[in-house]
């Protein structure tokens, strides 16, 4: 692809990602005060822009919600008042998860569902509760209710724009020309490995964060694919969540069941479609996305299923010309891989928030972010290749992302040992993905 071409790609791709990230976006106005709650907006105080802030609960309220806090569970020390915000603060005696449940369910038996509770660790450790205005309680219900998420007919819509599109790009990788289909169209069927390999990747992955959302009852979209009218065919496909996540465990699950779901379709598609391409002359043009010669090394995970998929037929003066499906397991693998990386919403940055916690999360995020930079500049700065110079473009995304991720309800309780190995084991398929086989194994597999 042309260096032009890619980054207007790249820049179509930032507009279109901040449009439906605005998209998604409801201005929730809150209800008018019931009679009852007129007292609670009576105490107020100048901040420095000159607005009022308000009290959120009155005086009878606020020794309510002390009750709520038995001192064998969590010691309350003090409360903080906001503007539509409570910060209870104090000591924890017993384990998150007992603590968080014990006090939503104390807190909720008194207020309802006017509140939702938030558990977070604090600067220094401690972990704090925080009490905010719901805005699903029970006076948005009507209208949460009637609010349309799962629209079918938009979902089948770019379904098969995005079929067509992928077939057309499908059908140019399969060496089908503008001439051919003018004399016989037909021809563009050629171009059906490809769409349907690559639509089956991308569909399965997000069909994993979907079902995996519904599996905790969690309010979400159907899967949208995003058409476009060159190669690849398309820019993927997404779901929006409009519930917010219970504790760190279902955010690990919803994270990682798209990545995994999406490998292991991937997998066997990019073995098959390998098997099944031809190996040619090595020449000058047996660059990374040349796919009619391409020379897998610069992945090591790529060099070992090629080399397992086309045996003492691949060898040091070889290059691969890709069959159609293979070229969408190669995207497929891409794509996991970039959604594996450990920044802010990515899959991985979700993943990395679950296993270490948000503060250690934003960390991580920001020395990923640097050392991918510092790597796709290597060419560069010391002459010497540790990937392939088209990750920079990953990292410039990567530097436009926030990196800190939307906290869990509950996002003090820690995952299991189990959760925490799949977690590092994802992040582990990342390195092997992007990570150049190293030059002893291509020396060994005379590659």
């Amino acid at each position: 692809m042309p260096v032009a071409l890619m980054i207007g790609v790249f820049a179509i791709s930032i507009f279109l990602y901040c449009w439906l990230i605005q998209l998604g976006r409801k201005d929730i106005k809150p209800p008018a005060p019931q009679s009852s709650d007129r007292a609670t907006s009576q105490e107020t105080a100048n901040s420095d822009n000159g607005a009022a802030k308000v009290r959120p609960i009155n005086k009878e309220e606020e020794t309510q919600l002390r009750e709520c806090f038995p001192w064998g569970v969590y010691y309350l020390q003090n409360l903080e008042f906001r503007p539509q915000a409570v910060i209870c603060r104090g000591h924890l005696r017993t384990k998150p998860e007992v603590a968080y449940k014990t006090i939503r369910e104390n807190i909720e038996a008194k207020f309802g569902d006017r509140f939702l509770i938030i558990f977070q660790q604090g600067l220094n450790s401690n972990p704090f509760f925080a009490l905010v205005p719901n805005p699903q309680s029970h006076h948005l219900d009507a209208k949460r209710n009637k609010e349309v998420l799962t629209r079918p007919g938009l979902a089948l819509g770019l379904l098969a724009a995005t079929l067509f599109t992928t077939l057309l790009v499908g059908a140019e990788i399969a060496g089908v020309t503008p001439q051919a289909v003018e004399s016989n169209s037909a021809v563009i069927l050629k171009g059906l490995p490809y769409a349907l390999a690559l639509m089956a990747i991308l569909g399965t992955h997000e069909m994993g964060h979907y079902l995996t959302g519904r599996f905790y009852k969690l309010r979400s979209t159907l899967p949208y694919f995003i058409p476009v009218p060159f190669f690849p065919g398309t820019f993927g496909a997404f779901i929006q969540l409009r519930s917010l996540l219970p504790d760190r465990k279902a955010l690990f699950d919803v994270a990682i069941a798209g990545p995994i779901a999406g490998f292991v379709m991937t997998l066997p598609l990019l073995i098959w479609g390998l098997a099944n391409s031809t190996v040619v002359p090595l020449s000058n043009k047996a660059v990374i996305l040349n796919f009619d010669a391409f020379k897998p090394t610069f992945s090591l995970l790529l060099t070992l299923l090629s080399k397992l998929a086309l045996g003492t037929a691949l060898t040091a003066d070889k290059a691969i010309d890709l069959h159609p499906v293979a070229v969408a397991g190669f995207l497929g693998l891409i794509v996991t891989a970039f959604n594996l990386m450990p920044v802010g919403q990515l899959d991985g940055g979700h993943i990395v928030h679950a296993i270490f916690g948000q503060r250690q999360a934003a960390t991580i995020a920001q020395i990923a972010r640097f050392l991918l930079l510092i790597a796709s500049l290597m060419p560069w700065l010391v002459g010497v290749s540790l990937i392939p110079p088209y990750y920079l473009y990953w990292a410039i995304f990567l530097f436009l992302i926030p990196i800190n991720d939307e906290p869990a309800l509950n996002d003090v309780s820690e995952l299991d040992n189990q959760r925490d190995f799949w977690g590092l084991a994802s992040l582990g398929l990342l390195l092997i993905v992007i990570l150049p086989a190293p030059s002893f194994l291509i020396h060994l597999l005379n590659m």
